[in-house]
């Protein structure tokens, strides 16, 4: 399995049989180096509807007549945008043809909000995701806070685990440390930093000290495939 960061929540998977991004947000993410007609993916995983998660992601699943897996509010919403879309919801899993993936919970808001009108619409409830790729079990937490029900991914025996360290709209490198140490996936990667001046972090003291505590850390690069 290859494995792309473009920053922010923004990440990647290639694997043999299928291509998934989970938070497509390329085009204003400074991060980003590369364009959006560049993404060639057969899924699209959505964790909430903030623009910074949502992204591009009804023109990547457009361009690739690809699949949008997002909760029901968030995957109604998209579905009348013109996309393919499957519903899921909070501690539901459905069995897709590369492997399973399920929705888990996330402590955060998601909404779309039209600067024009000065409207915010509700999307229902964040999420988090697991989806089982290969022989891999990879956890992309979404944008949440720390919570104790954390405790019960350790029986999902992750083998990938990304985590927000981000702080001010999510946890920080604190609670992010005490979460790796919950859920005990075997390798753990910060991401949800640096994109803004509100989340600006040090991801290289934040793997030191998953290292000290035996949890292995590592800092994916911006934009470049990495086989993990």
């Amino acid at each position: 399995m290859e494995v792309r960061y473009h920053g922010h929540s923004c990440v990647e998977f290639r694997g043999d049989l299928v291509s998934i991004i989970i938070d497509p947000f390329i085009k204003d993410n400074p991060l980003a180096s590369v364009s959006v007609d560049e993404i060639k993916v057969n899924y699209i995983y959505i964790t909430h509807g903030h623009g910074d998660h949502l992204g591009d992601a009804i023109q990547i699943a457009k361009n690739n007549d690809a699949t949008i897996i997002a909760p029901y509010e968030l995957a109604t919403f998209l579905s009348w945008q013109g996309v393919k879309v499957h519903p899921l919801h909070i501690g539901g899993s459905f069995q897709f043809d590369f492997g399973r993936v399920k929705a888990t919970p996330a402590f955060h808001g998601s909404s779309f909000v039209d600067e024009e009108r000065k409207e915010i619409v509700y999307l229902g409830m964040p999420s988090g995701v697991i989806i089982e790729l290969g022989d891999k079990k990879i956890y992309h937490a979404g944008d949440t806070g720390l919570f104790n029900d954390m405790r019960l991914l350790e029986r999902e025996q992750l083998d990938l685990a990304f985590l927000p360290i981000g702080d001010n709209f999510t946890m920080g490198p604190d609670d992010a440390l005490l979460a790796a140490v919950w859920i005990r996936a075997k390798k753990v990667v910060p991401i949800h930093y640096d994109t803004f001046p509100y989340i600006k972090q040090n991801p290289t003291n934040y793997v030191e000290r998953l290292n000290k505590l035996g949890i292995e850390g590592e800092i994916l690069p911006f934009n470049k495939w990495v086989r993990l």
